[in-house]
């Protein structure tokens, strides 16, 4: 029998998780034994949790998802220079007796959006949002040669933060009042696309060829994908995102990249 590696996702809540259903998948088609459970932890026992699940020498590593992603960025390891960069991690590999910490969000972002044949550079690109989620994708648009990018928030002191960190990498703002020319994409990383919060931005420069893309996702229409296909036949939620970066999450722990398109099949079968 080959030998069964420990993983999980830590988070709160939990409950919902898709991620124990993606790895089963992964670990069943690469014939590699994993145990793979959703931890719900407190935030008071979170570094606890970390060390007694790595004190395991069976454990191999784990996903970390809200609202813990800051906080794992703070824990004794070797930690991958993006994540340093965005303060977030959501990756813990264990290799001999050394914790490394990677965040895969950003990668999964753009291999989604890779496979849906759209490319970021010279685009105008609208991200509504300005939490982790939004700085862990931010790294990448950034980095993608991109035409402009503006980032809005109901908080405008957290989208000035992040213009003035990626200001080096890329042209932000965070106003709409220069924008002289349709989006390209528009990206909501904000909750309220999930919650039914999600309020329409009114005047808003697109056309029949914007793509609209959630980050968050869900197996039944999110609030904002809703709105977005009243505007638009180009219109994704992050269900790829969510494969994708637990594929790269798998890569670290196995070396190896599992495949996707069949798993991102299953889930989109699964929509109500």
């Amino acid at each position: 029998m080959n030998k069964k590696y420990k993983l999980g996702v830590v988070g709160q809540p939990i409950e919902h998780s898709l991620s124990p259903f993606i790895h089963s998948r992964f670990s069943r088609n690469e014939n590699i034994n994993i145990e793979y459970l959703p931890y719900k932890v407190d935030e008071h026992d979170f570094e606890n949790f970390i060390k007694d699940f790595f004190s395991d020498r069976d454990a191999k590593g784990l996903n970390i998802t809200l609202p813990y992603k800051k906080n794992a960025a703070s824990l004794e390891g070797n930690i991958s220079s993006e994540a340093k960069y965005i303060n977030a991690v959501n990756t813990l590999v264990k290799s001999k007796d050394e914790l490394s910490l990677y965040s895969t969000d950003g990668k999964g972002f753009i291999d989604d959006i890779d496979s849906k044949g759209l490319v970021l550079k010279n685009k105008n690109v609208l991200i509504i949002g300005a939490g982790a989620a939004v700085e862990s994708v931010l790294y990448r648009i950034a980095k993608s040669n991109t035409k402009t990018i503006t980032v809005l928030n109901r908080t405008e002191e957290k989208a000035d933060r992040l213009t003035r960190k990626f200001s080096n990498m890329t042209t932000i703002s965070s106003s709409l009042e220069k924008q002289d020319s349709p989006f390209d994409i528009v990206i909501n990383g904000s909750s309220a696309g999930l919650t039914g919060e999600f309020e329409p931005i009114h005047d808003l420069l697109t056309n029949s060829k914007t793509y609209f893309y959630d980050l968050n996702y869900s197996l039944t229409e999110t609030p904002f994908c809703k709105w977005a296909n009243e505007n638009s036949r180009n219109v994704f939620d992050g269900i790829g995102m969510l494969v994708y970066q637990a594929a790269h999450s798998f890569e670290k722990w196995f070396d190896v990249f599992p495949e996707t398109d069949g798993v991102i099949s299953d889930l989109e079968g699964m929509r109500e």
